[in-house]
């Protein structure tokens, strides 16, 4: 069974790779406070499908390269697209 995980896409300028933030809660370990943390991974996308606010599903795999290793499995809610029209305004579809 590989890991799925479930984070926000924070990073897309790289070409077939995705920054991925996956929030978590833990404990402290001295102060017992839970406390929200985040992992950063880094994702392989072949058809530079996922945008930055996308909530995205991810899945391990091998080693693609130095940091990624974990592939874009689907898109689960797309970001809001926002549209700028010739006065500069900008308006949601």
């Amino acid at each position: 069974m590989k890991k799925r995980l479930t984070g926000i896409v924070t990073g897309d300028k790289m070409n077939k790779s995705l920054r991925v933030e996956v929030p978590r809660l833990y404990r402290h370990a001295q102060y017992g406070k839970i406390v929200r943390g985040r992992t950063v991974c880094h994702v392989h996308d072949e058809n530079n499908e996922a945008k930055v606010g996308d909530t995205v599903e991810i899945v391990e795999s091998r080693p693609l390269s130095k940091l990624k290793r974990w592939q874009l499995l689907r898109i689960v809610k797309s970001a809001a697209v926002q549209t700028v029209d010739a006065a500069g305004e900008t308006a949601s579809p």
